[in-house]
């Protein structure tokens, strides 16, 4: 068992690597009744071209989202039911790089954790219940592709990048989950729900030798083999596309707008390119910055805008949103305050109010057990340590946010993705 302690950002954590490989972290919190636990495997959308016991395969889009609807079946009758009835909150997601399972509960902690491992490390697949799934889901992806906010994401990342999987979406289209058969679903859990090649995280008034007891007592006893993934080759620097448009059934445009940034590293460095992505973001389109009274004063920008910094394996950018008269006009007006902002210099009064303020939302964050469980496992698949964010941030500075600017917010790494209504009008 290893104690990692982290005194700046008030926690500790429980970590322990049992046989088969998988790695357990227990975040103590013997002052409250609630409890959560969050099982995660490196296994998302992305990963649809994988390479096992030295065959190469070509799965269909969609098909880790899939997976995770179908692991809840079990021979008995349904996880989910189980879990409720035992008191518990459980409920599942697939993002690009990651799926996970998770239980909240105030009482048998111990009783639902193995239900949760149970269900996950063991599937069970009928032809019948997975062409059943195949009209559920459809159903839910013709409901994301009317949403115009998931279409106008969609097109922002296929206008960014040329090959890198992020493109496509993480549910698939009704053609490609068509393809989806129990064999493909059996290859893939096997290929990526190794335990070796997973996370369990937990919190609340629990100890560590309770969650590895149960981890020990259900999971397989050996690693096994775990798939190598394939995002294709090197993005370039340059977008694919400058913007992608589309009409839809909507009252008023709405964009994103997006600046492709540099690959992340693993390790420290990817947790310091994250916390610079998020302050650069702040300091170019923050409320407090003065390219967001500008724009908002001009009626370029209203309630809606929005801004992010986003990272996956192999990708990372900066974007920003929400309703506009003339995107093409918040985009260049964009492009100019950054390279204002590079050749002028950050406003070091704003810098240090934004800083701490981005410092203040991560110690929040903190609070939260479902945060600190799916941060944890997000961290440990990039080789990161993110309690240690608050050392990072005294270490950036001004110059590294205009070093960012400078290189990343630029034309060339520039792409807009525009949903306007059918017909041209706006309300």
């Amino acid at each position: 068992m290893e104690l990692l302690q982290f005194p700046r950002a008030g926690e500790k954590i429980f970590h322990e690597v049992l046989e088969n490989g998988l790695n357990v972290f227990v975040f103590p919190k013997p002052e409250f009744q609630k409890s959560y636990a969050f099982f995660a495997t490196r296994y998302g959308g992305m990963d649809t071209r994988f390479c096992l016991n030295g065959q190469w395969q070509d799965t269909p889009a969609g098909i880790a989202h899939y997976l995770e609807h179908k692991m809840f079946d079990t021979q008995e009758g349904n996880a989910l039911q189980d879990l409720a009835a035992n008191g518990a909150s459980p409920n599942a997601f697939t993002s690009n790089a990651i799926t996970g399972y998770y239980f909240e509960c105030t009482e048998k902690f111990e009783e639902n954790l193995k239900i949760l491992l149970s269900f996950v490390s063991v599937p069970w697949f009928t032809p019948e219940s997975v062409a059943k799934e195949q009209g559920i889901i459809g159903q839910e992806i013709g409901m994301i592709e009317d949403d115009p906010n998931w279409q106008v994401y969609q097109n922002l990342t296929k206008a960014m990048y040329h090959t890198h999987p992020i493109r496509t979406s993480v549910a698939g289209t009704v053609e490609s989950i068509s393809h989806i058969t129990d064999k493909t679903l059996y290859d893939c859990h096997k290929a990526f729900y190794d335990p070796a090649n997973m996370v369990l995280c937990a919190a609340g008034d629990i100890d560590l030798e309770t969650v590895c007891a149960a981890a020990r007592e259900i999971l397989p006893k050996t690693p096994g083999p775990i798939a190598d993934r394939d995002y294709g080759g090197r993005e370039p620097e340059q977008v694919s596309r400058n913007q992608i448009e589309v009409a839809m059934e909507v009252s008023t445009l709405i964009f994103q707008l997006g600046f492709k940034g540099d690959a992340p590293e693993r390790g420290e460095a990817g947790l310091r390119q994250s916390l610079l992505g998020e302050l650069a973001c702040e300091v170019l389109l923050g409320s407090s910055s003065p390219l967001y009274a500008r724009l908002y004063r001009e009626g370029l920008i209203n309630k809606s805008f929005y801004y992010d910094y986003e990272t996956e394996p192999g990708c990372a950018f900066l974007c920003a949103g929400g309703e506009s008269r003339d995107p093409e006009a918040v985009r260049a007006a964009v492009l100019e305050e950054s390279e204002r902002l590079v050749r002028e210099g950050v406003d070091r009064r704003l810098w240090e109010r934004i800083k701490k303020g981005c410092y203040g939302n991560r110690m929040r964050g903190l609070n939260s057990f479902e945060n600190l469980c799916v941060t944890q496992a997000q961290s440990f698949f990039r080789e990161e340590r993110f309690l240690d964010f608050p050392q990072i941030y005294e270490s950036l500075t001004i110059q590294d946010v205009q070093d960012l600017l400078e290189r990343w917010v630029v034309p060339g790494r520039t792409a807009l993705s525009i949903v306007r209504p059918k017909g041209g009008e706006q309300a």
